[in-house]
């Protein structure tokens, strides 16, 4: 998966005064954009943070929708990258939905900060309503292996194939209000709890009842 140093290096970004870098630069910005929002941003309230002048940004990047668009190529390159593995491209269905979930996860807890960023846009600009295309395409492609793995008789049949996407993506989705990285619940644990949860549901094994003796 491209690092952010790869994703800024192919956008020709410019290189950063020294001191700071264009990926610590786009880190601290992630983060005020998720506490204030990307509108209520402004570049003063990013070099207030930054603790650098406003003209000092525009050294590593040309303006703040360049920031924007960096982090949401992080965060939807982590994800699209997902659908090109092998286990996502062949094999049973539902084989390619239990890892393409599990992917999702640790993507989302990998890139945590970049993937809230791209929950939370509202498609105010030309560069949001491209993620969030680029994000209704991957949620497309799940919503296809859902009807694969249905088709193929080891989904249940009764719920719409585009409900279960919904219910899948709301669960995975809600990690970013709650998971906190380096707690007690690790990711691969994470992970493995989604799946269960998706495919086995709550209910534990049933308990057969005793033979009767007579």
């Amino acid at each position: 998966m491209p690092s952010i140093t790869d994703t800024a290096s192919t956008a020709g970004a410019k290189r950063g005064r020294p001191g700071y870098d264009q990926q610590s630069v786009l880190l601290i910005a992630v983060d005020v954009f998720n506490r204030h929002g990307y509108d209520a941003t402004s570049m003063g309230i990013l070099a207030e943070n930054l603790g650098i002048s406003k003209s000092a940004i525009y050294h590593h990047v040309p303006s703040k929708g360049d920031l924007l668009k960096l982090a949401l190529d992080h965060a939807l390159g982590g994800l699209e990258a997902i659908l090109e593995q092998p286990q996502a491209t062949s094999g049973a269905a539902d084989a390619r939905l239990e890892f393409v979930l599990r992917q999702t996860v640790a993507v989302l807890v990998e890139r945590l900060p970049f993937v809230t960023l791209l929950l939370r846009l509202r498609g105010n600009t030309e560069i949001e309503r491209d993620a969030l295309e680029r994000r209704r395409a991957f949620d497309h492609a799940v919503a296809e292996l859902i009807s694969a793995a249905r088709d193929e008789g080891s989904l249940r049949q009764d719920i719409d194939p585009r409900t279960v996407t919904r219910l899948l993506f709301g669960t995975i989705n809600s990690i970013v209000e709650w998971y906190k990285p380096g707690g007690p619940l690790s990711p691969e644990k994470l992970a493995d709890d989604v799946i269960t949860i998706a495919f086995d549901g709550l209910h534990g094994p049933r308990q057969q009842p005793a033979p009767s003796r007579g």
